[in-house]
């Protein structure tokens, strides 16, 4: 590998042993894991990390063996099943992808796509890209990059921006191309705090300062979720914008929503591959620039869209906002109980100055028919 990418690169297998030495040399990863096992004296504590590290060579086998039963037992503890739904791919399971997808929780969108490709027979998971404000401590560091990830780098010039993103993409194409690994990545920066999905032209402009947007063999991806256990906290910083323009969320704010997003409720959750491209890019083809990136945004998103499973308190959420009764027939007085019980418990977590639930409960529904409106306009 050329050694330009030595600074974003994910861990190589070579790299993998002297990294693990060094994640458990560190003092506050050391302090982390007694907290998980404090009547364990340390050696004792390393030394059964060792050999449970025994035989791993790649951050594919790390993976395997330290993440994929993490991401398992947050399935069954906090929903209700994940499904993947991979049709409308080729059946040839040897091709690498850009899975590029809509935004549902920071952590997890791509640890349980992780785990769907592997029980699937898909041969290796995704490479995700991190933003290096998020890897505060060495021991992070280390850890992401033992787990199939590469930096992206925050709070740039417009200059160092550009560079940045080149490298980034010239990295990207090398990964598919070369190293053969899939890639995961959102289709906009941040999360869509209204759940209407849409992709940001400069994410595929990204894409494509590095080579070809085919080698790259995009495929949309779309995550839907029953339940978001991020929407309350969505739902509170709309209003702590409305009420102060100013406001911005601290650090801590962001650690909330991680934990909450990785340990709240989520009910069921069902990931969706969509046609890949490459089946239709070339229809683009000689649209002037800005033109081209527009309409393959609005196409991705109609892919994304038409994709999404919808659940009985998305209709709920739409007909209610509406005052209408259009989508009756898709859901149970039972199921407005629950969804109305639920609604009641995400709003009793918000507690902030005059704390407005008018406001706030139209958020949260607005959050839940989105996909709704979007599907439908997929679908003319």
């Amino acid at each position: 590998m050329s050694n330009e990418f030595d600074e974003i690169r994910p861990y190589e297998a070579g790299e993998m042993k002297q990294a693990f030495n060094d994640l458990l040399n560190d003092r506050q990863f050391s302090t982390i894991m007694k907290g998980f096992a404090p009547w364990l004296p340390k050696g004792l504590r390393n030394g059964l990390l060792r050999l449970a590290f025994t035989g791993v060579k790649t951050p594919l086998d790390f993976q395997k063996r330290f993440m994929k039963p993490v991401v398992k037992w947050i399935i069954r503890k906090h929903t209700d099943g994940c499904t993947f739904e991979d049709l409308l791919l080729p059946t040839d399971k040897s091709l690498r992808y850009i899975f590029l997808s809509n935004h549902r929780d920071i952590v997890l969108d791509s640890a349980f796509l992780d785990v769907m490709l592997v029980n699937n027979g898909y041969p290796t998971t995704v490479e995700i890209g991190i933003g290096d404000n998020l890897l505060i401590y060495p021991w992070i560091k280390r850890l992401v990059r033992m787990n199939k990830a590469f930096t992206v780098r925050r709070g740039l010039t417009a200059h160092e921006m550009m560079r940045s993103s080149q490298l980034m993409s010239r990295y990207i194409h090398y990964a598919v191309t070369e190293k053969k690994e899939n890639i995961w990545i959102a289709q906009r920066e941040g999360r869509a705090k209204d759940s209407s999905d849409n992709t940001q032209d400069a994410v595929l402009k990204m894409l494509a300062m590095g080579g070809d947007l085919r080698e790259l063999n995009i495929c949309p991806l779309t995550i839907s979720y029953e339940f978001d256990p991020c929407d309350y906290l969505k739902a509170q910083e709309f209003q702590q914008k409305r009420d102060n323009p100013a406001f911005k969320k601290s650090r801590q704010d962001d650690l909330d929503n991680m934990k909450t997003g990785i340990f709240g409720y989520k009910g069921r959750v069902h990931y969706r591959c969509g046609t890949p491209i490459n089946q239709w890019l070339a229809e683009l083809d000689g649209l002037p620039r800005n033109e081209y990136f527009q309409q393959l945004s609005q196409r991705i998103d109609r892919e994304i869209h038409a994709g999404y499973r919808l659940y009985p308190c998305n209709y709920i959420a739409l007909d209610r906002l509406e005052g209408t009764t259009t989508y009756v027939n898709q859901y149970t007085p039972k199921d407005i109980e629950r969804f109305d019980k639920y609604l009641t418990g995400q709003l009793a977590k918000i507690s902030i100055p005059n704390k407005d639930e008018a406001f706030l409960t139209e958020r949260m529904l607005t959050m839940y028919a989105n996909p709704v409106r979007n599907y439908l306009k997929a679908k003319v």
